[in-house]
């Protein structure tokens, strides 16, 4: 599961971000104490404790004071929110400054994306 291209806390922390905007893991719902995952994963619990920490400071997950974590209500759209920003920061606006720079009409990139939408 785990590899070593980024630290496990944060590998940890971008799969259950990834499970809550695919559904798996829905508002409310609770999730396995650190505890749980250290053993399950066979990983340090202080290591996952740091991840559900950074969960917890993104909004991502909220704490119930002796039941355990639980997905925040608001996880799913704050996730879509700001993967959205990432994917217009990281791909869209690098790729109208590309194709201005090489003389493409916007006009053309959106007519692209549109074919590619509808499968052709």
């Amino acid at each position: 599961m785990f590899d070593d291209r980024s630290p496990i806390y944060r590998q940890i922390a971008d799969r259950i971000k990834a499970d809550v905007l695919s559904g798996a893991l829905e508002a409310d719902q609770q999730v396995m104490s650190t505890n749980q995952y250290a053993a399950f994963y066979r990983i340090n619990p202080a290591t996952a404790a740091k991840a559900f920490q950074q969960l917890v400071d993104e909004d991502v997950l909220y704490k119930r004071r002796g039941i355990g974590m639980f997905v925040s209500p608001t996880a799913r759209d704050a996730l879509r929110a700001r993967g959205r920003e990432t994917f217009f920061g990281q791909v869209v606006d690098p790729m109208v400054a590309e194709a201005r720079s090489i003389g493409v009409p916007l006009t053309d990139v959106i007519k692209r994306i549109e074919q590619l939408e509808d499968g052709r």
